[in-house]
C-alpha cells in the first residue's frame, strides 16, 4: 500500500493466496514530516556554539542486487504448513539463524500450522520443523530444523543504521513456489510505518509498528524473507505489502519489514526459555473455544469446540470467562495472552459467568494447539 496521506488504501498478500499466508497492508499512519526523518543535518546554532558547517552523512552506498542475492540467497529457506481441517496451510520463506537450523521467519506464515516443512536453498534438503515459540503482536516466529547441519548463516545487520532513501533488496520465495528465491530492490520510504495487516487465510487483522517501508512490489511467498543492505546484511524481515489497487492508479506498490533489531529482541526473548504476554515458548496451549469480548467484562465463549478442553469441562456457548486462576479476565484479549504463558496439559482454574447469570469455577486441562 502506497503512503498516501488522504486516502484509506486497499491491501495486498504477502507470504499466501489459496495456500499461501496472506498479510496485506490497510491503514498507513502519517510518515515522517516530509518522508525525511533522519536525512537533514541540523542547521541550528546558539550564542558561542561552532558555527562551522555542519558534517554531511556520508552518500549512500549503491546497491548491486546480483551481488546481494548471491550472498543473501543460500541463507534462506522456503517454507511450506499444513494446517486443520483441509491441510490447505501458508507457503513463505524463512533466514538461517544457526548452523543446526534456527530459522526467523513471520508468525503469519506459521499461524495455525499443524506441520511445517522447509526447504533449505543452501543445500536443497526438506526438513521438518517445530515452532520454537513466536510473538503475534511483532509478527515473528523462530523455527528449528530437525536434523539440520552445516547450514549457510545469514549475517544480521543493525536496522538502527538505516536511512531513508537507502537502496535494499527484498528476497523470499515469491508466488509460494519454492526454487531460487526472488529479489526485488526499493528504496527504504519510511523507517516507521504503521499498517494494519490482513491475514487473507483467517481474515485476521493486526496492527504492526514501527515497519521499515519500501518502494518495492514485494509479492505474495515473500513473508519471512529478508530485506538485505547493500553489503548483504540482512536488516529486515519482510511481512507485507501494499494492494493492486496501489498500481491500478498509478501508485508505487509499497513491501513492509520488522526491522532486524525488533525481531532479534524477539529471538533472545524464546531462546532465554522465558515466556510473556507476548512472547509465546514451546507447544501452544489451547482452551479449544472460540472467543470475543463480553459487555461490560470478560470473554464471551461463543463456540466451544466438541472434544477440546472447554466443551469437555462442560463450557457452553454464552459462557463469560471472568478471571484464570484467580485474575481477572476483562476481554478477549485478556484470555489470550493468559493462556500464551501456558503449556499443553497445564491445568487452570476458570471463573465463569453462566447465561442465566450464576458464577461457577470450572478446573480445564489445557491441549495441544497450533501456534495462534
Amino acid at each position: 500500500m502506497d503512503d498516501e496521506r488522504h486516502r484509506v488504501p486497499e491491501g495486498r498478500r504477502v507470504g499466501g493466496g489459496g495456500a499461501l499466508a496472506l498479510f496485506m497492508a490497510l491503514l498507513l499512519a502519517v510518515a515522517a514530516f516530509f518522508g525525511l526523518r533522519g536525512e537533514l543535518p541540523d542547521w541550528s546554532s546558539s550564542s558561542g556554539a561552532d558555527n562551522s558547517p555542519p558534517a554531511l552523512l556520508e552518500p549512500l552506498p549503491p546497491l548491486d542486487p546480483a551481488a546481494v542475492a548471491h550472498t543473501v540467497q543460500p541463507a534462506l529457506v522456503n517454507i511450506s504448513t499444513s494446517a486443520w481441517p483441509f491441510g490447505v496451510g501458508a507457503a513463505g520463506s524463512g533466514i538461517v539463524l544457526t548452523a543446526d537450523g534456527q530459522v526467523l521467519t513471520s508468525h503469519h506464515v506459521v499461524k495455525g500450522a499443524e506441520t511445517v516443512t522447509v526447504t533449505d536453498v543452501g543445500n536443497g534438503t526438506v526438513y521438518d520443523a517445530t515452532v520454537l515459540g513466536y510473538d503475534a503482536g511483532a509478527d515473528i516466529a523462530l523455527l528449528e530444523l530437525t536434523g539440520a547441519t552445516d547450514l549457510t548463516i545469514a549475517r544480521i545487520g543493525r536496522s538502527a543504521e538505516l536511512r531513508v532513501h537507502e537502496e535494499v533488496l527484498a528476497i523470499g520465495n515469491a508466488g509460494g513456489v519454492g526454487g531460487i528465491p526472488t529479489s526485488i530492490r526499493g528504496n527504504i520510504t519510511d523507517l516507521n510505518s504503521t499498517i494494519v495487516a490482513l491475514n487473507s487465510s483467517d481474515l485476521t487483522r493486526k496492527a504492526l509498528t514501527g515497519m521499515v517501508e519500501i518502494a518495492a512490489p514485494v509479492t505474495a511467498g515473500q513473508s519471512g524473507g529478508a530485506l538485505a543492505d547493500p553489503g548483504g546484511a540482512v536488516v529486515g524481515v519482510i511481512t507485507a505489502a501494499s494492494g493492486e489497487s496501489a498500481r491500478d492508479v498509478g501508485h508505487t506498490a509499497n513491501g513492509y519489514a520488522v526491522p532486524i533489531d525488533t525481531a532479534m529482541r524477539v529471538v533472545g526473548q524464546i531462546r532465554s526459555g522465558t515466556p510473556t504476554e507476548t512472547v509465546h515458548i514451546g507447544p501452544t496451549a489451547t482452551l479449544g473455544v472460540l472467543i470475543s469480548d463480553a459487555r461490560p467484562s470478560g470473554a464471551r465463549v461463543d463456540v466451544a469446540l466438541y472434544g477440546l478442553p472447554a466443551y469437555t469441562a462442560g463450557l457452553t456457548d454464552g459462557d463469560v470467562i471472568t478471571s484464570i486462576d484467580g485474575r481477572d479476565i476483562t476481554s478477549a484479549q485478556a484470555l489470550r495472552a493468559a493462556i500464551n504463558v501456558h503449556k499443553p496439559d497445564d491445568t487452570v482454574q476458570l471463573g465463569v459467568l453462566g447465561v442465566g447469570g450464576g458464577q461457577r469455577t470450572v478446573t480445564v486441562v489445557l491441549a495441544l494447539g497450533t501456534p495462534n
